[in-house]
């Protein structure tokens, strides 16, 4: 498997493979393709990375930044990741989500924020964290990770409004 940044020529597979991935989530607005076109139009895709077997698109992760208590202060969102839903629980996620704070630490983020799974993503190294507010969202639901420095700020989470695509 090859983990590389989404060219031109992949956009019609990240569509597809989205919205097959995220199909069945029972807590799924089913706007997650949407939310990757809107981050890319918008131009603030950070890291958006593709996981390519024999050719063929099998995941994607997209990351952007995010605003905690109305400033950047260098923190991004993961989100979406999606996987076809063929290739699920075979470790492409994970190796996407490994390759995506990589280059984020690379990339001197101080930290990154996702809402999923705990149980997925406290494995690849995410805790909960009280005091980073997600609004509407329980919190165990809502996690970080800090990838320089020490730091952890405490506040209000807010993604880049292409996640309110619909």
């Amino acid at each position: 498997m090859e983990i590389r940044p989404e060219q031109p020529g992949d956009i019609e597979a990240i569509r597809h493979i989205t919205k097959m991935a995220f199909a069945a989530v029972e807590h799924s607005s089913q706007t997650e393709a949407e939310i990757v076109d809107a981050l890319r139009s918008a131009g603030v895709l950070a890291i958006s990375l593709v996981a390519i077997e024999k050719r063929d698109v099998v995941g994607h992760i997209a990351f952007s930044p995010v605003t905690i208590d109305g400033k950047d202060i260098g923190w991004y969102g993961l989100g979406p990741l999606s996987v076809t839903p063929d290739r699920q629980k075979q470790g492409i996620g994970g190796a996407l989500v490994r390759e995506g704070l990589s280059r984020l630490a690379k990339m001197n983020a101080k930290g990154c924020v996702v809402l999923g799974d705990p149980g997925y993503y406290k494995r690849l190294g995410f805790d909960n964290d009280r005091s980073l507010v997600l609004d509407g969202v329980p919190a165990e639901y809502f996690m970080r990770l800090v990838l320089n420095g020490s730091a952890v700020p405490s506040g209000h989470v807010d993604y880049h409004a292409g996640f309110n695509a619909t």
